[in-house]
């Protein structure tokens, strides 16, 4: 009898369909009759299930309205796979929304991956379509993918449509942001920030601005793992029905011929999408979500390497939070393969897609839309270089990065007394006390608010400015931690310190009234003490209290075996 079992080393093709990686019962033939005989009681046919399989991964969650539209894009995809002659078959797993989260998304990011990766690898799936659009969905989806190693395509859910206030058009969540500054500030009453709850997110979809989820979207047809043109299409419009479709489609044909990840995501799909994050004006967070999915693939990201592609590389998107749109105005401009064409040779175009075009191919397929303003051209950039700078100094000598597409260029410069928070905790007790020794050329520092530190590296990077200098009218100060930020954010803010201050980087040294210089032209982030106090403070240094307490489950796991922001915040074992 022909072992139907692909988990054993063969020189035959591997087992399809029902016949892959079946459960172990010791008899491989008892196994596929075990499984044919319980998915015949849901009534599929011999027909059917002879066909190629095609997994749908299913993240609806109440939790999460960024994918409220995932029950008709499954739908969608379904109809696509079996258009193409293959059977659909979706399963769930873990779904993760930016503010229903606790502690934070990136907390669990990484469990995602793993749940991701597993279920792909444990059910009889030949090719695998991954849903996903919320902040850390599509990155975990594509660490799981990576590991399993099935041919896989991603499907955004896509960003919702803009919301109006008085005449004002609004995004979420950098118009969030803003106009709780503005609360904060007393300029804004209790009432008309409910009245804004129900404007800035009108629609199902994530943010409609250049967030996170916005520059996932884009950096995954930059790497050619989505469908080209689907990473910007609205939650809402017909349009990305027709994509989920498509894409059913195209994984059928995967699930006969390939490529699989491991073929698809090479050094140049990576270095294409760290081009695409610097010209988008993208989150800081992508840039640790492509360091983690390199490292799934044995490859990593050189943080020079990307610095050095942002001097040359301008920013052309014109979108919040580097410039004045949203995310419908840059798919209607003509999306990604718009911008592609017009970084030309910056981009290696010969680099494959998921659909056997190269990136050439498509970038010079884009659609030319008439006196579109949104995507700009090299002559007439938003910013003459790329949105992201990477800094080093004593301060951080594994490196840290600043958007400064999205910063106050008068501080790009700058030096100032460090105004120190030593937790998230603290900085929520003392940020709006009137006592507060604080001045508006200061430096605001947080600490402890890593990966471990926090935990969960949280987005708290994005400190606030403290109350009674916002009441005076102070709207940018630098801001310096190990944290992270939400790509909606704005500001002079360094972020991602490595080593972070939890595992004893220097930033858990710094004591307020300290002086630290910004020199973002020289890339440098340091702490003006000599270092002789520094070795001094060193010895008295004590890490966070939660690092000593037990813990179990994933906590355990996680505090125990995650990495630094430049690895991408991932398990060492992974």
């Amino acid at each position: 009898m022909t072992n139907p079992n692909d988990n054993t080393p063969s020189d035959k093709p591997p087992a399809r369909g029902m016949r892959r990686n079946l459960a172990t019962y010791g008899d491989p033939g008892f196994s596929l009759f075990l499984r044919k005989a319980f998915i015949k009681a849901a009534g599929y046919s011999d027909d059917a299930l002879d066909r190629p399989i095609v997994g749908i991964t299913n993240t609806f969650s109440d939790f999460n309205p960024c994918h409220g539209n995932v029950p008709r894009l499954i739908e969608a995809v379904k109809r696509g796979v079996m258009l193409a002659g293959g059977l659909p078959m979706e399963f769930p797993t873990i779904s993760i929304h930016e503010s229903f989260s606790n502690p934070t998304s990136m907390f669990l990011r990484n469990l995602m991956a793993i749940d991701t990766e597993e279920m792909i690898r444990a059910q009889p799936v030949d090719a695998v379509v991954l849903i996903g659009g919320c902040d850390k969905t599509v990155p975990a989806q594509l660490m799981g993918a990576v590991s399993a190693d099935v041919p896989a395509i991603q499907l955004i859910t896509g960003p919702m449509l803009v919301g109006h206030h008085k005449g004002e058009i609004l995004g979420a969540c950098t118009d969030c942001r803003r106009l709780w500054g503005q609360h904060r500030a007393g300029q804004i009453d209790e009432q008309e920030v409910e009245v804004l709850s129900g404007r800035l997110a009108p629609t199902q979809g994530t943010c409609m601005v250049m967030g996170t989820a916005s520059t996932m979207g884009c950096l995954v047809e930059a790497m050619g793992i989505a469908l080209a043109g689907s990473g910007t299409i609205p939650a809402t419009h017909a349009d990305r029905i027709r994509a989920a479709e498509a894409s059913g489609r195209e994984a059928v044909k995967l699930a006969l011929h390939g490529p699989k990840p491991s073929e698809l995501l090479t050094p140049a799909a990576f270095r294409n999408a760290l081009t695409v994050l610097q010209a988008i004006g993208g989150s800081t967070n992508g840039l640790v979500h492509l360091s983690a999915i390199a490292r799934r693939a044995g490859m990593s990201i050189d943080l020079a390497e990307f610095d050095t592609i942002g001097r040359s590389v301008p920013v052309l998107i014109d979108l919040k939070p580097s410039g004045d749109h949203y995310m419908e105005h840059f798919h209607w401009a003509g999306g990604v393969p718009k911008l592609m064409k017009e970084l030309g040779d910056h981009l290696d175009r010969s680099a494959r897609t998921i659909d056997g075009r190269t990136i050439g191919e498509i970038a010079d397929e884009a659609e030319e839309v008439p006196n579109q303003v949104i995507i700009r051209t090299a002559k007439n950039p938003v910013k003459p270089t790329g949105g992201m700078a990477v800094l080093r100094g004593n301060l951080a000598p594994g490196g840290s990065v600043i958007k400064h597409a999205a910063a106050s260029d008068q501080l790009l410069t700058h030096t100032g007394r460090a105004v120190v928070f030593d937790s998230v905790e603290d900085m929520v007790r003392r940020m709006d006390d009137p006592d507060l020794d604080v001045k508006a050329d200061d430096v605001l520092v947080l600490r402890n608010a890593g990966p471990r530190g926090a935990p969960g590296m949280p987005e708290a990077g994005y400190l606030p400015i403290p109350k009674k200098l916002a009441q005076a009218g102070v709207k940018d100060m630098v801001r310096i931690s190990d944290a992270r930020m939400s790509g909606t954010a704005f500001g002079t803010i360094v972020l991602h310190i490595t080593p972070e201050s939890a595992v004893g980087g220097p930033l858990g040294l710094v004591r307020s009234g300290d002086t630290i210089r910004l020199d973002v032209p020289n890339r440098e982030i340091s702490l003006l003490v000599d270092d002789a106090e520094l070795e001094r403070r060193k010895s008295e240094w004590q890490p966070p209290a939660h690092l000593a307490e037990e813990a179990r489950g994933y906590r355990h796991l996680y505090l125990t075996t995650v990495l630094q922001a430049d690895e991408g915040c991932d398990f060492d074992f992974c």
